[in-house]
C-alpha cells in the first residue's frame, strides 16, 4: 500500500474532539505521576517529625526514587519502542499503583525506601512514555501550548499533594497519601485502556493498515476542510545507534544535560521545603502551609510555558526563565520578613517551573525521531535522574554547613549553567515538524 504519511496528515488536522480525549486519557495518568512525585516533600517532612525516619533515611527514600525513576525511564523507552506506546503506558501504572499500595503498609523505613524504588520505576516510565505520546498526536503549529498545559497539569500535582497533606498527614498520618495514589493509579490504569495508539509509530514499525485506518477515523471527525498535504523532505532512517552520531548525539547531550540539572533545582530545593523548615523550628503543619504559597508557582510557571512555547519559542522561553530564577535566588535568602517568605519563594518557583514544564514536557521529546523517541527520551531521563541520586546528600551536607543559603548559591550556579546547555547547544524546534526537523540539519 502507499506510504501513510501520518506525521504529515497529523500534523494538518484541526485540534479536535480526538486530540481532547488524547489529551485528557494521558493526563489524568499524567497528573497522578506529578502528585506522587512531589508527595515526598510533605510524606519527608512527616516521617522526620514523628521519628519514623531521620534525615539520612530520608535522603535514602529520595535516592531511592531516582534510582527507580532513571531505570524506569530507559526501561519504558525501549520498551515502549519496541512494543508501542499503549502497552508500556498500562504496564507501568500497574506496577505503580501495586507498589505505591504496598508501601503504605510499610513496617518501617527500610520497607518504605524499597517500596518507593518500585514505584519509581514506574513513575519514571509514566513520564517518558506520556509526553512523548502526546508529541506525536499534536500538530506542530500548537505543539508546545499543549505539552506546556500538560506540564502545567503535572506540576499541579505539586500543591495538591501539599493541599491534601496539609489536611490528611496530621489526622491519618503519612500512609493516606499512599493509599490515594495506589488507589488513583489503578484506578487510571482502567480508565485507560482505550488510548489510541500513535499512528507515527504504527507507521514507523511497519503496520500502515492499523495507521491508515486510525487515521481515517480521525480525519473523518474533522468538520473542517483538510489542506492539502505537505511533506516533509525524506529522511535518513533511524536507528539506535544514530543516537550516538551527529546530529543526533548533541540532542542527546543537550537533553541529558538539560535534565540533570532541572532534576536537581526541583528535587534539591522544592521537594525538601517541608524538611528545611522544620529543621529551622517551624511546626509541620505550619511548614505545610508555607510550602503551598510557594507551590502554587508550579501550575503557574506550566501555564507561563504554555503560553511562550509557541510564541516566542523554546530556547528565549528557558534564557528569560532562567535569568528570573537567577535575580529572585540572588535576593530570596535575604529576606527576613516572615510574611514575605512564601511569596518570595513563589516569586522563585514560578521560573523553575517553567524551565521544568519547557525541558520535560516539550522540548526533549521533539528531539528526536519516532522510531527512536522513548528510547532517546528514556535515556536523557535516565542521567537527569541519575544525576540527582546523590543530590539529597549534597543537599543535606550543604544545609547543616551553610542553611538555605548555600543550597541557594548551588542552584544559581545550576541555571546559569542550564542557560548555557539549551540556549548555545540546543535547537529551536517552534512549529516544525516532527519529520522536518529530523530530515534536515539541525536549525540554530
Amino acid at each position: 500500500m502507499p506510504s501513510v504519511n501520518a506525521g504529515a496528515r497529523l500534523d494538518r488536522l484541526p485540534i479536535s474532539r480526538f486530540h481532547r480525549r488524547v489529551f485528557a486519557l494521558v493526563g489524568i495518568g499524567m497528573f497522578l505521576d506529578g502528585f506522587d512525585i512531589y508527595l515526598a516533600s510533605a510524606v519527608l517532612g512527616a516521617t522526620l517529625q514523628s521519628g519514623f525516619a531521620t534525615m539520612s533515611q530520608n535522603a535514602l527514600f529520595v535516592s531511592s526514587t531516582f534510582i527507580g525513576m532513571m531505570l524506569g525511564s530507559v526501561i519504558a523507552g525501549f520498551v515502549g519502542d519496541l512494543y508501542g506506546r499503549c502497552f508500556t503506558y498500562q504496564v507501568n501504572l500497574a506496577l505503580f499503583g501495586f507498589a505505591s499500595l504496598a508501601a503504605g503498609f510499610s513496617w518501617n523505613m527500610e520497607t518504605l525506601i524499597v517500596m518507593r524504588f518500585f514505584m519509581g520505576l514506574g513513575l519514571g516510565a509514566e513520564n517518558v512514555v506520556g509526553y512523548a505520546t502526546l508529541t506525536e498526536f499534536i500538530p506542530a503549529r500548537s505543539r508546545g501550548r499543549w505539552l506546556g498545559i500538560m506540564a502545567m497539569i503535572v506540576a499541579l500535582g505539586l500543591p495538591v499533594s501539599i493541599l491534601l497533606s496539609t489536611y490528611l498527614i496530621p489526622t491519618h498520618g503519612w500512609r493516606i497519601m499512599f493509599f490515594i495514589g495506589g488507589i488513583g493509579g489503578l484506578a487510571v490504569w482502567w480508565i485507560r485502556k482505550s488510548l489510541p495508539e500513535s499512528p507515527r509509530w504504527l507507521e514507523a514499525v511497519g503496520r500502515d493498515l492499523e495507521a491508515e485506518t486510525m487515521l481515517q477515523q480521525v480525519e473523518a471527525e474533522c468538520t473542517e476542510e483538510l489542506p492539502d498535504l505537505v511533506l516533509p523532505p525524506p529522511g535518513p532512517p533511524a536507528t539506535f545507534s544514530s543516537l550516538f552520531r551527529p546530529p543526533l548525539l548533541r540532542h542527546m547531550l543537550v537533553g541529558s544535560l538539560a535534565l540533570m540539572i532541572i532534576n536537581t533545582i526541583i528535587h534539591g530545593y522544592v521537594t525538601w521545603l517541608p524538611s528545611f523548615f522544620i529543621r529551622q523550628g517551624m511546626s509541620m503543619t505550619s511548614s505545610f502551609k508555607l510550602a503551598l504559597v510557594m507551590a502554587i508557582g508550579a501550575p503557574l510557571g506550566g501555564a507561563c510555558a504554555a503560553f511562550a512555547a509557541d510564541r516566542i519559542g523554546r530556547k528565549p522561553t528557558v534564557a528569560l526563565a532562567c535569568v528570573v530564577a537567577v535575580g529572585v535566588a540572588w535576593f530570596y535568602p535575604g529576606i527576613k520578613d516572615p510574611a514575605l517568605l512564601p511569596f518570595g519563594g513563589l516569586a522563585l518557583t514560578a521560573p523553575i517551573f517553567v524551565l521544568y514544564s519547557m525541558l520535560f514536557g516539550i522540548y526533549v521529546p521533539e528531539l528526536f525521531p519516532t522510531e527512536v523517541r522513548l528510547r532517546a527520551a528514556g535515556i536523557c531521563n535516565m542521567f537527569g535522574r541519575g544525576g540527582t541520586i546523590v543530590t539529597p546528600f549534597i543537599v543535606v551536607s550543604l544545609f547543616d554547613t551553610g542553611g538555605v543559603q548555600a543550597v541557594t548559591t548551588m542552584m544559581i550556579g545550576l541555571l546559569a549553567a542550564l542557560a548555557v546547555v539549551v540556549v548555545v547547544l540546543g535547537i529551536e524546534p517552534r512549529r516544525v515538524s516532527l519529520e522536518q526537523m529530523n530530515a534536515a540539519a539541525p536549525a540554530k
